[in-house]
C-alpha cells in the first residue's frame, strides 16, 4: 500500500492536534521523536519526521511501518487502521478515536486550572494544569498516581486512552504512563 500526499497531511494534522502545537523547528522535531517513543516505544529519527513534514526534500516514500507508528502515537492500531476510520470520519461515521471531546491542553487551560480525571474501574484523578503542558496531581483515588507526581500531557480525549510523559513519581526515573486503557478516560473541570 502506498500512502497518499491527503493521508500523510491528515495523519501530520491529527498528531498535530494531539500534541497540542505545529511542529516546525529541529526541536519540535527531537521532542516528537522522544514523545513516540515515550508512548509507543518505537524510535523514529528526527530525519525521517522532517521527511514526513515535508521538511527535507527526497522523493523517498514513507515506510507503512512508519506510518503505523505514527498513527499508534494517536491512538490508531495502525495507519490501515488510521486511514479506514478518517474515510468513516468522512462519511459521516463517528468511531474515530478524535471524533470525542478533546481538551487541547496550551488552548484549553490556564495556569492553575483543575482538572478531575476518571476511569475504570473506580479510579479518580484531580490534577492541576502549571503551565507549558506540565500537571501536578493533587488528589487519586484508587490509581497508582499520587498526589504530588508530576506529567506532562499535549491532549486530553474524552473516552480515550490518556497518555502521560515523563511521569514523575518521587525519586524514580521518568517514565511514559496510560490510564484508562480499557474505556478510556473522562475529564472534567473542577471549579
Amino acid at each position: 500500500m502506498t500512502a497518499t500526499k491527503e493521508q500523510i497531511v491528515a495523519l501530520r494534522e491529527g498528531i498535530e492536534q494531539a500534541i497540542g502545537r505545529k511542529v516546525q523547528t529541529p526541536k519540535d522535531f527531537d521532542i516528537l521523536s522522544r514523545r513516540i517513543f515515550a508512548r509507543v516505544g518505537e524510535l523514529l529519527s528526527r530525519n525521517t519526521l522532517r521527511r514526513i513534514w515535508g521538511k527535507i526534500d527526497e522523493n523517498v516514500e514513507p515506510r507503512l511501518s512508519t506510518l503505523s507508528i505514527l498513527a499508534r502515537f494517536i491512538g490508531y492500531s495502525d495507519f490501515n487502521d488510521f486511514i479506514d476510520r478518517s474515510t468513516m470520519e468522512m462519511d459521516g461515521e463517528s468511531s474515530s478515536p478524535m471524533m470525542g471531546r478533546v481538551l487541547s491542553v496550551v488552548d484549553g487551560l490556564a495556569r492553575g486550572d483543575r482538572i478531575r480525571l476518571t476511569w475504570e474501574p473506580g479510579r479518580v484523578c484531580e490534577v492541576e494544569y502549571n503551565g507549558s503542558q506540565h500537571f501536578q496531581v493533587v488528589y487519586s483515588e484508587k490509581t497508582r498516581l499520587q498526589p504530588g507526581d508530576t506529567f506532562l500531557c499535549g491532549v486530553i480525549i474524552d473516552g480515550q486512552p490518556l497518555y502521560l510523559d515523563q511521569l514523575q513519581q518521587g525519586n524514580s526515573m521518568p517514565t511514559a504512563y496510560v490510564c484508562g486503557k480499557k474505556g478510556g478516560v473522562h475529564f472534567e473541570y473542577v471549579n
